[in-house]
């Protein structure tokens, strides 16, 4: 998923989080909620919003939902810009570069 962290929160790109599908994959949309539930700012068609007291969740949720393989990491990775600078240390195990 595509990240950026500006002034001290962490953007997910909206077209990158999971969708609700009503009748879809249960695990997907457990995943939807379990992003939801911890987001600042969850908007349909804006990005998703984390406080830095939510990234150590965020990490072991990402993890656990990689670990089960029922996602693809292109699903529970969050890919920074280059430019973003250095990725902090709570966000880097399931973090990488664009």
């Amino acid at each position: 998923m595509r990240a950026k962290i500006n002034d001290g929160v962490l953007f997910l790109h909206h077209e990158d989080v999971p969708e609700y599908k009503k009748g879809g994959s249960v695990v997907r949309n457990s995943y939807f909620w379990a992003l939801r539930s911890i987001a600042g700012k969850a908007s349909r068609y804006k990005d998703w919003e984390y406080e830095p007291e939510v990234w150590f969740a965020l990490t072991r949720m990402l993890l656990s939902f990689a670990e089960s393989r029922y996602l693809g990491l292109s699903e529970t990775v969050l890919e920074f810009p280059a430019s973003q600078g250095e990725i902090p240390e709570v966000l880097r195990p399931i973090a990488t570069w664009e």
